[in-house]
């Protein structure tokens, strides 16, 4: 794990430190894109464009790098790693098993 980390790779969950978020940058760990709408603290599923920022440039493919102004790391202490909408859906899919 990164020392300075300040988010985590969306895919991995690798943490990321503040030179790790350049427009053609990967993480170390599985190589994937890190300036993307899904490592971004305001990309929100559901909203519209999938993102909490009102006024940001409407991006198609969350997973691609991309130039949004808005960009900021997620938080790396906020557990929204890569397992983290799985754990909500099964606890969402308990809920209806009889």
């Amino acid at each position: 794990m990164v020392d300075d980390a300040v988010g985590r790779c969306w895919n991995c969950g690798t943490g990321l430190g503040k030179h790790d978020y350049g427009r053609e940058t990967r993480c170390p760990g599985c190589g994937k894109p890190t300036r993307v709408c899904r490592n971004c603290r305001w990309f929100a599923p559901g909203r519209p464009n999938d993102c909490e920022e009102p006024v940001a440039e409407a991006v198609l493919e969350k997973s691609r790098a991309n130039f949004c102004g808005y960009f900021e790391p997620t938080d790396p202490g906020s557990g929204d790693g890569p397992d983290a909408g799985d754990d909500l859906l099964k606890t969402a899919e308990a809920l209806f098993k009889s």
